[in-house]
């Protein structure tokens, strides 16, 4: 697909098929991948896009919720990373964008009340199996990889004054 090319859009049997590989994907990773704890269904979604959300076990995130949007002609994904930084708020945002450079088919954004947040997406018609090992994947490795330096920037005295308090 061209830069500029619009992506196709989806006829309802193709969204519905493309409904069905999505939930039998979740149902077989829930079995063979021990990240993913679990996912759902979003009812209350909008005419022309279906959602849900899936959770995974991290290792420096204990836990982190991804959601999927299907639309008619992208699939769009997202999770939430943490809260906007108390400190160090230029050395963290920097930070961010330097990282960006690193992640491919996610982004690094802020999001509501200035949270940070991880996002990407693709167009409907080329989603399939691999493509959403591959986004899983990318969001749990990302999360992984930075959370805890971005806690280490952003958070400093909440971190240092929770490790006065456990002595």
């Amino acid at each position: 697909m061209l830069e500029n090319e619009v992506p196709k859009l989806l006829t309802k049997k193709e969204f519905l098929d493309l409904e069905k590989k999505i939930k039998s994907w979740f149902v077989l990773s829930l079995k063979k991948n021990s990240s993913i704890s679990g996912f759902e269904r979003d009812l209350d979604e909008t005419p022309g896009e279906s959602r849900w959300f899936i959770r995974l076990l991290g290792e420096d995130k204990d836990i982190f919720t991804i959601r999927l949007m299907l639309r008619q002609r992208m699939f769009h994904y997202e999770t939430y990373v943490m809260p906007a930084p108390e400190d160090n708020s230029e050395i963290f945002y920097k930070s961010l964008l330097t990282r960006n450079r690193k992640l491919v088919g996610a982004t690094f954004c802020v999001g509501e009340e200035e949270a940070i947040f991880l996002i990407g997406s693709i167009p409907s018609n080329t989603l399939d199996e691999s493509e959403l090992d591959r986004i899983i994947g990318t969001l749990w490795a990302a999360v992984e990889q930075n959370f805890r330096s971005l806690l280490n920037i952003g958070f400093v005295k909440r971190i240092n004054s929770d490790k006065r308090e456990n002595k």
